[in-house]
């Protein structure tokens, strides 16, 4: 067990020097510095999940005639897309155990 730990550690440390990973040390978790920063990453995860769910709402009601139905629907779901990239953002998963 003790050589896949030293294995782990060298992976890891080759990784990070061939820009791969980040360093562990001061790692964020993805936020950005700053309040302004992190109000900005909110404000654009938020607004292009609903652009995407609004988008493809509206170009299929006009491709099946379906109108406001599509469209609600994909607003929703850009709606609930958007809250989960948010919710990603402020809490990430930290390391994945196989």
């Amino acid at each position: 067990m003790n050589e896949r730990d030293d294995f782990e550690r060298r992976l890891r440390e080759a990784r990070t020097r061939q820009g791969l990973d980040k360093p562990a040390e001061g790692a964020s978790g993805g936020l950005p510095p700053g309040p302004m920063g992190i109000g900005f990453r909110v404000g654009v995860e938020l607004v292009s999940a609903l652009v995407v769910g609004v988008g493809i709402g509206l170009l299929l009601d006009r491709w099946l005639g379906t109108k406001p139905w599509l469209f609600l629907l994909f607003f929703v779901a850009g709606a609930a897309a958007g809250i989960m990239n948010i919710y990603r953002l402020f809490n990430p998963r930290s390391g994945r155990k196989i």
